[in-house]
């Protein structure tokens, strides 16, 4: 297949700022056609292709561009690793940005987030990830972002909140999406802890204690000894938030479910800023580097604040 509909008339990126495109397709054709001609699009203007999709998709767009200027224009990225842990994906997309723009070149992305064989947890997460990138470059350098969505084999839900996410839709051409939701966003409920749980409240001095009993679940459950030392530390960055801006005081709860070790520490504390922890933090930085911190040690990082109170769980996987 080697005739690719051209998008009629698309402004640059550069005069747009941050472009967050949702691309709803049907099958392996249908991919192609837009993600060749968004590619083609960006190596005809001079500017930096990143494709972050799932090994298949590289391959047939591999196959696709080979012999043309763009064959090698495009540096891949591996979709499973990128997006292993979404709290992690936004600095990611940060450090490549920052690495394309040293270079004086204009950036386009494509992102497909793999669905198949996620946690709940991690599909909600990469759900809020859609939705946090319009707030996370806003202010920074223009880029273009196109996120692939096969309408054949993704839930409807994903499909749902897709469409809420990105302020952009590209079908027969690029345009405003009608369905996109500024915020706020709809966090779906965390759920209770699964039984049996166990519980510590905790306060200044009492860090130890915390420690102990996330020692004793994670030990009863056989979590190996350098991945213990992991969730410790994220453990303690967690619960020292509490004591410092949560009212002084908080509540652990631990538990196993599914094959993951959860450990929720909640306070009476508000977290303001939703990208808290998403962003690497500056080198002149004093102090926010916390939440930051946990995001690199755990598996998956769920937070949900209000005015009443937030809660904090730290995953990490058994096996």
């Amino acid at each position: 297949m080697n005739d690719h509909t051209k998008t009629p008339d698309t402004p640059a990126a550069e005069d747009l700022g941050f472009r967050h495109e949702l691309f709803p397709y049907q099958g392996e054709d249908a991919f192609l056609d837009g993600a060749v001609s968004f590619i083609e699009d960006a190596v005809a203007g001079s500017e930096t292709v990143l494709v972050a999709v799932g090994a298949p998709k590289q391959e047939i767009l591999r196959q696709e561009l080979a012999g043309t200027d763009a064959a090698h224009a495009v540096a891949y990225l591996d979709a499973a690793e990128l997006g292993r842990r979404p709290g992690r994906l936004i600095s990611a997309w940060q450090d490549r940005i920052t690495e394309g723009m040293t270079k004086g070149q204009p950036v386009r992305g494509i992102s497909e987030s793999l669905w198949q064989g996620r946690t709940p947890g991690e599909r909600a997460e990469l759900q809020y990830h859609e939705w946090l990138l319009n707030q996370a470059f806003t202010a920074a350098p223009a880029w273009w972002l196109l996120c692939p969505y096969d309408t054949t084999t993704v839930d409807a839900d994903v499909l749902r909140s897709a469409r809420s996410n990105h302020p952009l839709l590209r079908t027969a051409q690029s345009g405003p999406n009608t369905d996109y939701q500024e915020g706020p966003y709809p966090h779906p409920d965390l759920g209770a802890p699964c039984d049996p749980y166990q519980e510590l409240v905790f306060r200044s001095g009492e860090l130890a204690q915390v420690r102990g009993k996330v020692t004793a679940c994670a030990t009863a459950h056989h979590l190996e000894p350098d991945r213990l030392l992991d969730l410790l530390a994220a453990v303690t960055e967690a619960a020292a938030n509490s004591i410092r801006h949560g009212g002084g005081t908080g509540t652990l709860r631990t538990w196993v479910e599914q094959g993951e070790l959860v450990c929720e520490i909640h306070d009476t504390g508000h977290l303001q800023d939703p990208l808290a922890g998403r962003l690497r933090p500056r080198f002149d930085q004093i102090g926010g580097r916390g939440l930051w911190l946990i995001h690199q040690l755990c598996d998956l990082v769920q937070i949900r604040t209000t005015q009443h109170g937030t809660t904090v769980r730290l995953i990490t996987t058994l096996n």
